[in-house]
């Protein structure tokens, strides 16, 4: 079938990207599924810095290929083997497909699967194929999903049936915002009644963290960014205290608000300079949590003294630590019960032909979560 997408065909392109438009808004082939896998009609998608991470070329990744991974839609057709799905099912895509039969898959930990992290490495689905094409030619998919698109022929194991009350602009930010840093808190970190917790990096993965920690009941609940419009947000979202991460010192401020550092520190930044700040401000026996992506090439020097001598626990955290059958239902119905507000994380809704000057905003700092949605 026929669909337009956002292809990105190079990373690096200079900004704005409104100007040089990295991605172009193309009308491309798409094929049916295959066994195993589902085609559906994607209705809202998220913009997130790990599609930015791959257009600006933090994160490389083989080319030319379909963005996109916090989604959501619905069913419009099955292939063979799959069924327990059907025309009409309201489904939220996750960005990492899991076997079900790897170590990590059967500890539990479908997050880390191995086959998984292989497809998406090559830019295929979970099976080795790819089933967009243009002019003839295979297009890539982005994290096995590939959702700035009108349609999507994913694997069953990136799909989560949700409730079809759910909004599909909200339902797209359970894929990833929320599954990632809710997870962080509850799963990675799990926050315990009266911690101290602080999140570095108020983007959308942040904020739901955010969100998350004042729903397990944080006794002081921090908030660091650059951003004074993100630190007004936080304050509005429930933190009690917001720090400028700019600042000199920022650490020692913290240090003295909370008697010498947080239980927690979360990191959803996505550099060097955020990590070093997380572990400084968390106290003696602590835990830092970092989920932040920076690019492949960045490096941390960490004083093996410090670590030992203070008992401190560092946490990597990869799409929350989730199992999506079990976390996004659950997360769903914490939302729909007023405890996860992640609706207020919106900050506009686009069209697809929209999607460069989106992520302009998304750079810049002037967004916290855009949906691209399609009518």
């Amino acid at each position: 079938m026929k669909i337009k997408a956002a292809i990105l065909s190079a990373m690096g392109a200079s900004r704005p990207y409104s100007r040089s438009k990295p991605l172009s808004i193309a009308t491309i082939d798409l094929d049916p599924p295959g066994p195993g896998e589902v085609l559906v009609q994607i209705r809202a998608a998220g913009l997130c810095h790990s599609d930015l991470s791959v257009i600006n070329g933090d994160r490389p990744r083989v080319m030319p290929m379909a963005l996109g991974h916090e989604a959501a839609g619905t069913v419009q057709d099955v292939g063979e083997g799959v069924g327990d799905l059907e025309r009409g099912d309201h489904v939220v895509l996750v960005f990492v497909p899991s076997c079900g039969r790897c170590n990590p898959c059967s500890e539990g930990r479908p997050a880390l699967c191995e086959p998984g992290a292989a497809a998406n490495a090559a830019g295929t689905l979970l099976s080795g194929a790819r089933r967009i094409r243009q002019s003839g030619q295979p297009i890539h998919h982005h994290l096995g999903c590939s959702a700035f698109a009108e349609y999507a022929t994913v694997s069953r194991r990136s799909l989560v049936k949700v409730d079809p009350d759910l909004p599909f602009d909200v339902a797209a930010l359970f894929g990833c915002a929320v599954l990632t840093g809710v997870g962080a808190v509850v799963n990675t970190a799990r926050v315990r009644l009266g911690a101290s917790v602080a999140v570095v990096g108020l983007g959308g993965v942040g904020l739901a963290s955010l969100l998350a920690a004042r729903a397990a009941g944080a006794r002081h609940l921090l908030a660091v960014d650059v951003s004074a419009d993100k630190r007004a947000l936080a304050t509005s979202l429930g933190a009690s205290h917001v720090f400028d991460a700019g600042r000199s010192d920022t650490v020692e401020a913290i240090k003295q608000t909370t008697a010498g550092g947080v239980d927690t520190a979360i990191e959803m930044a996505g550099s060097v300079a955020a990590l070093e700040l997380a572990y400084r401000i968390t106290r003696r026996g602590g835990t830092t949590v970092t989920a932040g992506l920076p690019p492949p090439h960045a490096t941390w020097a960490l004083s093996p003294v410090n670590l030992v001598g203070e008992e401190r626990t560092i946490k990597g955290c990869y799409i929350g630590t989730c199992v999506p059958s079990r976390d996004v239902p659950r997360y769903i119905e914490l939302y729909q019960r007023g405890l996860l507000p992640v609706d207020k994380l919106m900050s506009a809704r686009l069209k697809l032909e929209e999607i460069n000057l989106g992520f302009d905003r998304l750079h810049d700092g002037a967004a916290v979560r855009q949906v691209v949605v399609f009518d």
